[in-house]
């Protein structure tokens, strides 16, 4: 093989793999957003998850792009293992769409391809058509890529170096080896087999070659999600396991097959002899398709390995047992006078939830060496977002319900209080965001400072414990209490503020020190704010 040649080899192989990149920029830019809302409305239905995987995949031709937005979700609550793993299988399955178009020999056609989705891309004003043109760009790069290849590989066939290594893929293991190292230098199972593709048709690779190789793609396609789960949660990186598995099972599964019964390599030949090139390509997608069916009714015993791996924290444990309805699940069955009292139920139990994430938060922001207290203000964070909503949802129904003047004005009241519960838990969540900035940079607030805050911290706690006394007993005659309280921590806020700006002028506080300073007091007040609206709620009068 000359310089020239493998020049024009590599140079292929680029092309090739932009051409595949741009393709699938052009699909994700046309779908614009449809995208992820398809796959935030997936449901428990695995069927279904399997299709919209499927789906999403052929439309943006990248399973690790599918993947990645699943690991997103799971990692921000919006899906669950359960979702997450129709997903990643209907995934593999849309991945093997590649192969199939690249199996005809378009090759031919690419430049009228390149011309027309260069004119659509440059000179086209509406931005879906531009989209469209670098889709068909996309498609004219990737064809004159694997033109490139096919025509400077050829050589090889006489290279006695290139001859000894192909020889010692002949082994299955060596080619199942070699194809998730060749994957995961690409970062895709589609280019990797489009390459594999490239050689048989050259007569590089046997067909028998490509079915290991196809086999260990799989797996290495799945190092580009194991990479980005480094920089996510323990939900995060339990998705990306949850991939790795599902593909290392397969493997296991497929070689077995192929071991115990080598006449289905034929049949899959006797569907298309004669060309090497669509074999490739149903091998891979049969093989996909296989693997779903087989594993999908065992997905649950794959979530449990996963988890085994990456056990549960204290703190995940506690909110998977928090975020579930406990007394509103079937209220709009009951009789009013219950539904309500069983409304007021699951608030106060919400607000307890609230009421202690604050105070971990609190004991973070004054102790950050206990990192676990912040995974614990976050988990918690996302348990109160839950329930805000569903029991949102729950007593959005109760209003179908024949409710007497009292009641609907309750019922109204209950709806704003949660609101209240939940950002108190927002504020939570910026206490320790405000610990992680001083700590990561070093900074620190003045002890005085720091004393004023543990002041204000105290007195923010006590005025939202009889806040909540006088929401959930209707001791209404704490109320004057409350609202003392409350008083007094605006009274707080004012004096200690101008405090630290007095600090400030004898630079005894740094400057980041000093921004936290402030936010923590605005916060702290706002808190209070909240507490005061709850305690306020169910009394008939205009609310502070």
């Amino acid at each position: 093989m000359t310089i020239w040649e493998m020049i024009s080899m590599l140079g292929g192989v680029g092309l090739f793999l932009y051409g595949m990149t741009t393709m699938s920029t052009g699909l994700k830019n046309a779908a614009g957003d449809k995208l992820r809302s398809i796959l935030e409305r997936v449901t428990t239905n695995r069927l279904a998850a399997v299709a919209i995987g499927t789906l999403v995949t052929v439309l943006i031709q990248s399973s690790s792009a599918t993947d990645m937005m699943v690991i997103g979700f799971v990692n921000s609550g919006l899906m669950n293992l359960s979702q997450a793993i129709g997903v990643i299988m209907g995934a593999n399955i849309g991945t093997t769409v590649t192969a199939q178009i690249t199996a005809f020999n378009l090759t031919a056609f690419a430049p009228l391809l390149l011309f027309l989705g260069c004119v659509a891309n440059m000179f086209a004003k509406r931005q879906v058509i531009k989209h469209v043109g670098s889709i068909v760009l996309g498609f004219g790069m990737l064809f004159v890529g694997i033109g490139l290849i096919k025509s400077s590989i050829s050589s090889l066939a006489a290279e006695p170096i290139f001859i000894s290594f192909l020889s010692t893929l002949n082994h299955p293991a060596a080619a199942v080896l070699f194809g998730v190292v060749f994957t995961s230098l690409l970062q895709s199972s589609s280019s990797s087999v489009v390459i594999f593709q490239a050689f048989a048709v050259e007569g590089l690779l046997t067909y028998n070659q490509c079915v290991y190789l196809v086999i260990g793609a799989a797996i290495g396609s799945v190092t580009p999600n194991l990479l980005a789960s480094l920089t996510t949660d323990r939900n995060g990186k339990r998705t990306a396991l949850l991939n790795l598995y599902f593909n290392l099972v397969r493997a296991a599964l497929l070689l077995t097959v192929i071991a115990i019964f080598p006449g289905v390599l034929r049949l899959i030949q006797g569907i298309s002899p004669n060309d090497v090139a669509r074999q490739v390509a149903n091998t891979h997608t049969l093989f996909a398709l296989f693997a779903v069916l087989v594993e999908l009714p065992f997905a649950d015993l794959l979530i449990k390995l996963v988890r085994k791996t990456l056990p549960l924290l204290p703190s995940e444990q506690r909110s998977q047992e928090e975020q579930k309805l406990i007394y509103l699940v079937n209220a709009e069955k009951n009789l009013p006078v219950i539904a309500l009292r069983q409304g007021m139920l699951e608030i106060n139990r919400m607000g307890k939830i609230a009421r202690d994430n604050l105070d971990a938060a609190l004991k973070y922001f004054f102790d950050p060496s206990q990192n676990d207290l912040y995974v614990q203000v976050e988990a918690t964070e996302q348990t109160v977002d839950y329930l805000n909503h569903a029991i949102g949802d729950k007593l959005v129904q109760l209003r179908s319900l024949q409710l007497s003047d009292r009641d609907v004005f309750r019922l109204t009241k209950m709806m704003q209080v949660i609101g209240h519960y939940e950002r108190i838990s927002d504020h939570a969540e910026n206490i320790i965001e405000f610990a992680a900035r001083l700590k990561n940079a070093g900074a620190s607030i003045s002890e005085t400072g720091m004393q004023e805050l543990r002041t204000m911290s105290e007195a923010v706690l006590e005025t939202l414990d009889v806040s909540m006394d006088v929401f959930e007993n209707e001791h209404f005659n704490l109320l004057p209490h409350a609202e003392a309280l409350e008083q007094r921590v605006d009274d707080m806020q004012e004096q200690y503020v101008q405090n630290h700006i007095n600090r400030l002028m004898t630079t005894a506080c740094n400057p980041l020190g000093g921004v936290i300073f402030t936010d923590m007091c605005t916060d702290l007040e706002r808190c209070s704010d909240q507490a005061i609206n709850i305690a306020t709620a169910l009394v008939n009068r205009p609310r502070r």
